[in-house]
């Protein structure tokens, strides 16, 4: 959102344009006309296209257009602007108001806490003159008097409804406040987190909608009463709550004290034991530490602080920095998607460890930032199937792995893809999707396979048996990926309409630690044969676990002995060459 985009919304945000007239407004109004002793003055705001004015005096129209509008470059410059006489005024001299016959304008703008100016108090007259610097102080005072009535009428939005504190909004204000009085005094921050998103949905659930209302204002009670008039609590988010530690408080010396406001009775016996709250600290100087800042750093210790199944504990840079670049990563990937020359896929050649041929590849997905560089999969993946842009990612790699069989077909080449799936792609009308996008190419459905992990297939159950069948019963092939991580049981693994299991590389990495990791792995591929399916080992490094794995019977192999990841070029000319093993291209 651009500036003026944001000052708009700002301005819409007050309510006040296209509004009724205000006695409070036209006092202030009335009194810039007195001062100036001219007829015409009126509290101007600047909408995208035309000046509104919320008071008026000697005017009968309430607008005019933005165009050569003085009030429109008052809103534009954030400063005083004085015309002595239109007249003489290149630019001015022929807009509306100087064809209307007014000669003098000063005007004073309007501008918000946060920057953003609404428009202008300005005063107008029909003869030349100049502006006083006692005239001028005194329109400057009056704009900030409009501002203060705006603020006023408007501070049933600084308080939060449902608590009766003040809200993100005061809070903000406050901090800017004693940012200018006290900007090198460093002070502690507090949050108060009460409950997760999950257990305020499962309150919800059982209690009813009202119980989070409950909560939150037993909460704000208990927490007021606790620390006393002297310290002021703001309600910044629908569970959380924040203020400001005493003046001379340190993050180290304070945490005996927030334990002992956790301890306390925040919240009824009724709802105490559905929510765990946890307390955090971060210490800042208001001179160098924007409001946002410090609730983005409060943010960050309450999700460190859960993680660690902690109740309280304070910002940490580290995690902060964490945080922030997992943000820009989600972010940036978004236009990755869309970009010609950041995401490519890499194939992971799969073999049948007893022939040496190679029967088809793991599509795997690279990302090059276009300024971080290349990024680890380990790193991006998990933070994009944890987001919306989950199915966009697979779809993109489905989509990239499909057109390449496309042409390998054309060529006369017949190879299988494997392409990953994760547990929020087995929603919506994804069956369709998948085999839409075979038939339109031209592709067989035997042409790809479908990897899952063993803890998403558990996960969903109940949900995606139908759209398993359908998918296999078109011919896809579907796999159980990293087998032996998850949690699968014997008979749910029976209901599964997979045909392909691989065998972690975890396990295959410890075969050579002793007969215990092998004898695992053995009874694991004959468990899977005697079940009916094809087995895969993942991770094979070394010609003796290559050897191992083919007495112990297992069907396919993968892993850097055969190759590493390879291009698409490079995996073109290993299907050509004759020798199958220790290509060694790192991806």
């Amino acid at each position: 959102m651009d500036l003026e985009q944001k000052r708009l919304h700002a301005l819409r945000s007050l309510n006040l344009l296209d509004t009724a007239e205000s006695e409070s407004f036209d006092r202030i109004t009335r009194m810039a006309s007195q001062i100036f002793q001219l007829p015409i003055a009126a509290i101007s705001l600047t909408d995208h296209d035309r000046q509104w004015f919320k008071s008026k005096v000697g005017v009968e129209h309430d607008r005019i257009p933005r165009e050569k509008a003085p009030c429109a470059e008052v809103t534009d410059s954030r400063d005083l602007l004085i015309i002595e006489d239109f007249a003489e005024d290149s630019f001015y001299c022929d807009s509306v108001l100087g064809l209307s016959g007014v000669r003098f304008y000063a005007g004073a703008p309007l501008v918000t806490r946060a920057g953003h100016c609404l428009g202008a108090l300005c005063v107008l007259g029909p003869e030349p003159r100049s502006a006083t610097a006692a005239e001028i102080a005194a329109l400057k005072d009056l704009s900030s008097l409009v501002m203060s009535q705006i603020e006023l009428e408007h501070a049933f939005g600084r308080v939060d409804p449902t608590s009766g504190l003040p809200n993100r909004l005061q809070f903000t204000d406050d901090l800017t406040d004693l940012a200018r009085q006290r900007p090198e005094e460093e002070r502690v921050l507090v949050a108060l987190d009460l409950a997760q998103p999950d257990q305020l949905e499962r309150l919800s659930a059982v209690i009813g909608p009202s119980a989070s209302d409950d909560l939150v204002q037993e909460a704000a009670r208990s927490l007021t009463a606790f620390l006393g008039p002297a310290i002021r609590v703001y309600h910044v988010s629908p569970a959380q709550f924040v203020y400001l530690a005493p003046a001379g408080a340190k993050t180290s010396t304070y945490q005996p004290e927030l334990l002992r406001l956790l301890q306390n009775e925040l919240v009824s016996a009724e709802l105490h034991y559905a929510i765990t709250p946890v307390g955090v600290t971060t210490a800042f100087k208001p001179g160098l530490s924007l409001p946002a800042d410090c609730l983005r750093s409060l943010s960050s210790a309450v999700r460190e602080t859960r993680a660690s199944e902690r109740p309280i504990g304070t910002y940490s840079n580290s995690h902060d920095i964490d945080y922030q670049r997992k943000f820009r990563l989600l972010n940036d990937f978004s236009a990755a998607l869309s970009a010609s020359d950041q995401l490519r896929i890499v194939l992971q050649p799969r073999l049948d460890l007893h022939s040496q041929e190679l029967l088809s590849a793991e599509v795997l997905l690279r990302w090059r930032h276009p300024e971080l560089g290349d990024i680890s999969p380990a790193e991006f993946v998990p933070i994009v199937e944890n987001s919306a842009l989950a199915w966009p990612m697979t779809q993109w790699v489905l989509t990239t792995a499909l057109d390449l069989l496309k042409t390998w077909k054309a060529a006369g080449k017949k190879i299988k893809l494997s392409v990953n799936f994760s547990a929020s792609n087995l929603k919506g009308d994804i069956v369709d999707s998948v085999l839409v996008a075979l038939a339109v190419r031209g592709l067989d459905y035997s042409d790809l396979e479908i990897e899952l992990t063993e803890s998403t297939l558990m996960q969903n159950s109940t949900q995606v048996l139908e759209k398993l069948d359908r998918l296999v019963g078109s011919g896809v092939a579907l796999a159980i990926d990293d087998f032996g991580t998850g949690y699968s049981s014997l008979s749910y693994l029976q209901r599964l309409p997979v045909s392909v299991v691989k065998i972690d590389r975890s396990f295959i990495m410890a075969l050579r630690d002793g007969a215990r990791e092998r004898t695992l792995v053995q009874s694991m591929i004959k468990l899977s044969h005697e079940m009916g399916y094809r087995v895969v080992a993942e991770g094979i490094e070394t010609g003796e676990a290559a050897d191992m794995l083919r007495a112990m019977g297992c069907d396919e192999g993968q892993g850097y002995y055969y190759a590493r990841p390879l291009e698409i070029g490079d995996f073109e000319r290993m299907t050509r060459s004759s020798a199958l093993t220790n290509v060694d291209v790192a991806v």
